[in-house]
């Protein structure tokens, strides 16, 4: 009896055993999963070279863009957001440390950052020391372009987990590329559109190599920070044929320039906008040609784009995963008769800058509150739940993505060399020298958006004028104060050694014979 008793206390154990286990088999992949909100996020961090603000997206009726549209459409739109400095290596310096030139002392290409501020923690950096994969595939900080393509030019090897220098067939084959200047291709203008596929030029092996990293993170539970930088449409102007027949040349319109126009600026100003010599004065028919090669490469890079985003929807890590889209600087077109960038007016100062972040409220929204592009390193810090480092100076634009009429700076701040320029939601101040005596530019963007009418002589902006001089003057000291936390801070560093333009194409001509560096 006694031993019938004790077998059943055991069946009934071993059924209450086994179906608490069952239970818990149950249970077990719910305590496992955790919510998107739950997870850390990850960040794709994606930048174009010299790009403006000629997309879809931006109001632009001509320039094709739909991947980036539909970006924007599930995100929030910035459309008064400004670089700090017009110029592509200050400018990466300074939003990859969230600090301002005068604090980065980077001021010219070609400077390396730990040169001037050893102990600064970059944003790739930042993520590294939260357990983040950072990994930087193709420009992030400065490379000369094209010369640089295929090697790491500038960067800095702290703010990476992996890096990618891809170099394709637009490398291979400058020869090919026509120019302004012969055997220059990056610092005047040039274009070409070439043959073959997507996934031969240097940009389409970045997004192949994008591709292969998210496939790679999909397999692993750690999170990461993907930062994607095309060299396009900086010049050369090279991309697939077919981007060039989106377009009708003869229908691209060129900006006129009235004739007594630079007579209205102050000498820094108007010889920003006539430093490229061998670009002034195009024949119209040039302007188009040179033109449409800019938007070719806008619509080739935008394809580009949406390959990364299909796989990052196809891998379903659009769900926990911040985008970034944006440039370093702007760009001119042939505006104030001047073709791209290197000025304080909006053309070169102005970028594009879009921001999704998953399950949020706000899609398809735009923001019309000036921001800056160092305000990207606190924002992303917010979104993902890290403390921001104390050097950072820029602003976060969380407040912004959670109502886009809310404020958080009352102008954005560049500056060219000697000149500073702010832009309000309505007003460009541009003062140049260090108290002004080089000149002024007043502009009112109500009245005229194109900056061609300066305003410093007439009397019924005085009061505007006053106004914002204040604004510029406290902006300007509070860019060049050290911040704390910082560290280390260097004056006049000297620029690093500069990559020489040697491949294939530069040494031979289409036969394979040594051409191009013969001796004259």
């Amino acid at each position: 009896m006694l031993k019938n008793i004790v077998n059943i206390k055991l069946v009934v154990a071993l059924f209450c055993i086994y179906s608490c286990s069952e239970g818990l088999k149950k249970e077990k992949p719910k305590e496992n999963i955790i919510s998107h909100s739950e997870e850390k996020l990850n960040v794709l961090f994606i930048i174009a070279d010299d790009l403006n603000c000629d997309l879809g997206a931006y109001g632009n009726l001509v320039v094709k863009t739909p991947n980036i549209d539909r970006l924007a459409e599930r995100g929030v739109l910035f459309e008064n957001a400004h670089s700090q400095y017009p110029w592509c290596g200050p400018s990466r310096a300074s939003f990859m440390t969230g600090m301002y030139t005068n604090q980065t002392k980077i001021v010219r290409n070609n400077m390396n950052l730990r040169s001037s501020v050893p102990d600064v923690i970059t944003l790739g950096q930042r993520f590294r020391q939260q357990g983040y994969q950072s990994v930087r595939i193709g420009k992030i900080f400065h490379y000369d372009n094209p010369s640089a393509i295929g090697t790491s030019g500038n960067d800095d090897i702290y703010s990476w987990d992996q890096t990618v220098n891809p170099y394709g067939r637009d490398k291979i084959e400058e020869y090919k590329i026509n120019t302004l200047t012969p055997r220059k291709y990056g610092a005047t203008l040039s274009w070409l559109a070439a043959e073959g596929k997507d996934e031969e030029q240097t940009d389409g092996i970045a997004a192949s190599e994008a591709i292969k990293k998210l496939n790679d993170f999909a397999s692993r539970d750690t999170p990461f920070f993907l930062a994607v930088g095309f060299f396009r449409p900086h010049t050369p102007f090279v991309a697939p044929k077919k981007y060039f027949d989106l377009y009708d040349k003869e229908k691209i319109e060129i900006p006129e320039v009235p004739i007594d126009y630079l007579a209205t600026l102050p000498e820094p100003a108007a010889k920003s906008i006539r430093a490229k010599k061998d670009q002034l004065n195009l024949e119209k028919e040039r302007a188009q040609e040179i033109k449409e090669a800019y938007y070719a490469t806008i619509s080739f890079v935008d394809a580009q784009v949406g390959r990364i985003l299909d796989q990052l929807e196809a891998n379903g890590q659009d769900k926990n995963t911040v985008i970034v889209f944006t440039s370093d600087h702007g760009y001119h077109l042939g505006e104030h008769g001047h073709w791209q960038k290197n000025t304080l007016f909006e053309n070169a100062t102005r970028i594009p800058l879009i921001i999704s972040t998953p399950n949020s409220e706000k899609k398809g929204v735009k923001c019309m509150s000036p921001v800056e592009l160092i305000d990207l390193y606190p924002t992303l810090m917010d979104l993902t739940e890290i403390k921001t480092p104390n050097h950072v100076v820029g602003k976060s634009l969380e407040p912004l993505m959670k109502n886009v009429n809310a404020s958080v700076r009352g102008s954005a701040l560049t500056r060219w060399r000697k000149g500073y320029s702010i832009k309000t939601k309505r007003y460009r101040l541009t003062k140049w020298g260090s108290n002004g005596e080089l000149g002024y530019e007043l502009y009112d963007h109500k009245n005229d958006k194109n900056e061609l009418i300066n305003l410093v002589n007439n009397q019924d902006y005085n009061e505007v004028m006053d106004s914002l001089k204040l604004v510029i003057e406290k902006r300007i000291v509070e860019a060049s104060i050290k911040p704390d936390g910082l560290g280390r801070q260097f004056e006049k560093v000297k620029p690093m050694y500069k990559a020489k333009n040697i491949t294939f194409g530069d040494i031979h001509d289409e036969e394979g014979e040594i051409s191009h560096l013969k001796k004259k």
